[in-house]
């Protein structure tokens, strides 16, 4: 990993390697390193829903249920906790039944600004452009794209809601369930974008490193002179 770092900017058919003394020890692949590099970056998009990098399309259905299953449970753990938030304004929502139905949409817009958020966070990572020192632009910039997604969302759900409130003749004036909906989903982009942004780089400080973790094909790189 920290080979594919190096050369993510200086592409060459060939890279010298050397041992400590600076004696060279043979040669790599330029080719093979930056196939390397795309897989374990292809394999990223998988692990944050629960694939193991090491699941194949032909691997046997056991294998597949062992790697995905302990994801769902932990999921379903999560969507607990968010039915929890839903049921500690129960009242308010039994009063205007009509923000129930758009529960789901701001739910899963939130979900997918939060995992935009996170796989731009580890990609800087795992790439090493994520300098030190840079974290907190990083949380303030996706707290920045949330506000403008959620702004931008918002006016289209909000009209949705203005829409859906006219066509039902909700007791509460359309208008101002429009304006809840918009407010509620750029509340929403903005939390999911900074947690997303700051899951793998609290990971990282706590000694949970994110990052792929590197796989040796072999132990020393042969002499190819």
């Amino acid at each position: 990993m920290e080979a594919m770092r190096l050369t993510l900017n200086r592409h060459f058919p060939y890279y010298p390697v050397c041992d400590d003394d600076g004696v060279l020890a043979g040669m790599v692949r330029g080719a093979t390193l930056f196939e390397k590099e795309a897989i374990e970056i292809s394999a990223q998009a998988g692990e944050m829903v629960g694939v193991d990098r090491e699941e194949r399309t032909g691997g046997s259905w056991w294998l597949s249920l062992r790697f995905r299953h302990p994801w769902l449970q932990i999921n379903l753990l999560t969507t607990f906790l968010a039915a929890g938030v839903v049921g500690a304004f129960e009242h308010t929502i039994n009063r205007t039944v009509a923000l129930a139905v758009f529960l789901p949409v701001m739910m899963g817009q939130a979900a997918n600004t939060g995992c935009q958020a996170l796989a731009v966070a580890l990609r800087g990572l795992t790439l090493g452009e994520l300098k030190p020192g840079r974290e907190k632009a990083l949380v303030l910039k996706e707290a920045f794209v949330g506000f403008c997604n959620g702004a931008l969302t918002g006016v289209t759900a909000g009209a949705g809601m203005f829409i859906y409130a006219c066509w039902k003749h909700t007791s509460a004036p359309p208008l101002r369930l429009g304006g809840v909906v918009f407010f509620a989903m750029i509340g929403a982009c903005v939390v999911s974008g900074v947690c997303g942004a700051l899951t793998p780089l609290l990971l990282k400080k706590f000694g949970a490193d994110p990052r792929p973790a590197p796989r040796a094909s072999c132990s020393r790189p042969s002499p190819t002179w």
